[in-house]
C-alpha cells in the first residue's frame, strides 16, 4: 500500500491503472488537436540543427541552477534581514522585495544590464543574467521564507532561548527545520518560474534555450517545430522539481 497526497493508502496498482488512464487521455487530445492542424511538418529542417537545442537546453540548466542555489541565499538572508532589530537593514530589504516584485522583469534585465552592470563595467551577460535572475527569484522567496517563520508560534522561540539557545541556534534548530516542510510546495513553484523565466535572457543575447529555438526558427521558417521541443525541453526541467518537492515533504513529514 502506498499513500496519495491527502496521506490515505491507495494500492499501488490502483495508483498505476489511474495514471495509465491519465497519460492515455492526455495522450489522446494532444493527438487529436495536432492531427487538425493542416499542414505539413518540417522536421527534418529542424532536426538538423539538434545541436543548438541541446546546447541551448544544457546552457538552461547551468544558468537556472546557479540562478537558483543564489536567490535561495538572497531570500534566506533578507528573510532574516525583514526581522532584523536593526531597522536600516529591515527597511533596506523591505525596499529591494517592493522595487523588484513592483517592476517586470524583462525591464529589470535591460536597467541591470545596460545601465547597472555597464556602469561597474561587468561585460560577462551569463554572470549578469544569473544574478538578475537570482534577485528576482530572491524577492519572492524571501517572502516565502517570511511567511514560513511566522506560521511558527513565537512561543517556539521564546522557549528556545528559554533553555539557553542564542537567537541563531534558535532559528536552527528549532524554527528552521518547520519551516522547511511549509515552504517546500510554494518553492518549488517558485523553482520552476526561474527556470521558464530564464528564456526572457534571450533579449541580452544569452545563448540559453529559448534564444537557440529562436534562431533554429529564423534558419528553418519552422515555428510549431522549432517551438515544440521547447516546451518538452522546459518540462523535462521543471518536473523532476515538483516531483522531488513531494518526495521532500514526504521526508519532512515523517520527521515532524
Amino acid at each position: 500500500m502506498t499513500q496519495d497526497g491527502r496521506g490515505e493508502r491507495v494500492a499501488p496498482a490502483a495508483v498505476f491503472a489511474s495514471w495509465l488512464v491519465v497519460f492515455l487521455l492526455v495522450t489522446l487530445a494532444f493527438w487529436f488537436f495536432f492531427s487538425q492542424v493542416k499542414f505539413a511538418w518540417g522536421w527534418d529542417a529542424v532536426y538538423a540543427y539538434r545541436a543548438k537545442f541541446v546546447n541551448g537546453w544544457l546552457m538552461t540548466v547551468a544558468v537556472s541552477a546557479a540562478a537558483m542555489f543564489l536567490s535561495l541565499l538572497i531570500g534566506l538572508s533578507t528573510a532574516v534581514a525583514q526581522r532584523s532589530h536593526f531597522l536600516p537593514l529591515r527597511y533596506l530589504s523591505r525596499v529591494y522585495m517592493e522595487i523588484i516584485r513592483g517592476t517586470p522583469l524583462l525591464v529589470q534585465i535591460l536597467i541591470f544590464f545596460y545601465v547597472v552592470a555597464d556602469a561597474v563595467h561587468i561585460n560577462n551577460r551569463y554572470f549578469v543574467g544569473i544574478v538578475i535572475l537570482a534577485m528576482f527569484a530572491g524577492a519572492y522567496i524571501s517572502e516565502i521564507i517570511r511567511a514560513g517563520i511566522e506560521s511558527i508560534g513565537e512561543s517556539q522561540l521564546e522557549s528556545a532561548r528559554a533553555i539557553g539557545f542564542t537567537r541563531v541556534q534558535a532559528y536552527r534548530h528549532v524554527i528552521f527545520p518547520q519551516v522547511v516542510r511549509q515552504v517546500l510546495p510554494p518553492l518549488a513553484g517558485q523553482f520552476a518560474s526561474l527556470i521558464k523565466d530564464s528564456s526572457l535572457l534571450s533579449i541580452i543575447s544569452v545563448n540559453e534555450f529559448t534564444l537557440n529555438a529562436q534562431e533554429v526558427n529564423s534558419f528553418t521558417f519552422s515555428t510549431l517545430e522549432s517551438y515544440l521541443p521547447l516546451a518538452v525541453g522546459y518540462l523535462l526541467l521543471t518536473l523532476p522539481i515538483s516531483l522531488w518537492t513531494k518526495q521532500l515533504e514526504k521526508k519532512y513529514r515523517y520527521a515532524t
